[in-house]
């Protein structure tokens, strides 16, 4: 009897049918395990905000407060220029996003649908760019900033961030499983290129560009090290270097700090459920899986 017709036979069938309900219970368990240590930090922050000194230093690894108080969200209006610190952080986040959809877009539309020389090389240099680290170009960019007089402003802060390796990646992906007979459709009627790309390529993609909005924006987001560096009055911090830097210069307020973050969280959160549908499909369709 040849393998493949004993794998076939009943018994072995009614073998894997009875595996089947302990296995899908070990991937339950584990499945479980992964959302407890990922779902505890958050917990315990949230927790964290609504406690006291004292309750949090008596108790650390309680992930519910003995004292419950609303000190921590107060000090963060009393205590931290928040609505500054918020504004900049929207303003840096939300236009970086905005640049960064409309020139990866551009250029993974070029890298896909228009034939040229170079083409591949070009790519391939892209993704080289995906290998070296962000802190290696880190002082060049900040040299250049000062020569411009940008440092400490919001053209500093956006403009070096206006592109993404991983978004024209994302980009290009996507926009090569598109068929291109709408391309030849569109161009017997007249169009070129940028017609064709902002008409008929850019409405098809939603799902891509809900990928890399909330990729990046969250990135950036949360990005500490950047505005740390190129920024240098409170009026330009971003929530991340503004609360990093609250908690190194005075006595730490943990219950202030946890607020913060959880008020930063909220953005973010609110993003994805809006975009969350799109998100899984741009992912299921770009090869990211």
């Amino acid at each position: 009897m040849s393998t493949d017709s004993y794998v076939r036979t009943p018994r072995t069938r009614s073998r894997r049918a009875s595996w089947s309900p302990a296995g899908a219970a070990a991937r339950w368990v584990f499945v479980g395990i992964g959302l407890v240590f990922a779902l505890v930090p958050f917990i315990w922050m949230l927790s964290t905000s609504f406690r006291t000194e004292r309750s949090l230093f008596g108790s650390p690894m309680s992930l519910l407060p003995t004292e419950w108080t609303l000190a921590g969200y107060l000090g963060v209006w009393q205590q931290l220029p928040f609505l500054r610190l918020l504004f900049n952080t929207m303003v840096f986040a939300g236009v970086t996003t905005l640049l960064t959809l409309l020139f990866d877009s551009m250029c993974a539309y070029a890298l896909a649908r228009i034939e040229f020389r170079g083409r591949t090389i070009a790519f391939w240099l892209v993704l080289v760019t995906l290998m070296v680290p962000f802190q290696v170009t880190l002082i060049p960019v900040f040299v250049e900033l000062f020569q411009f007089g940008w440092l400490n402003t919001y053209q500093g802060l956006i403009i070096p961030r206006a592109t993404s390796a991983f978004g024209i990646f994302l980009f290009r992906q996507f926009f090569i499983s598109v068929p291109r007979e709408l391309d030849e459709a569109a161009r017997i009627d007249g169009a070129g290129h940028f017609r064709i790309y902002w008409q008929i390529i850019l409405p098809l993609a939603k799902p891509a560009i809900a990928t890399v909005a909330i990729l990046n924006f969250t990135a950036l987001w949360n990005d500490l090290l950047w505005p740390l560096v190129m920024t240098s009055s409170p009026e330009m911090r971003t929530l991340p270097a503004g609360l990093a830097l609250f908690g190194g210069q005075h006595v730490t307020d943990h219950a202030v700090l946890m607020a913060g973050a959880v008020i930063s969280i909220l953005p973010i959160a609110i993003a994805f459920f809006l975009a969350q549908r799109y998100f899984v499909a741009g992912v299921a369709t770009t090869g990211l899986k």
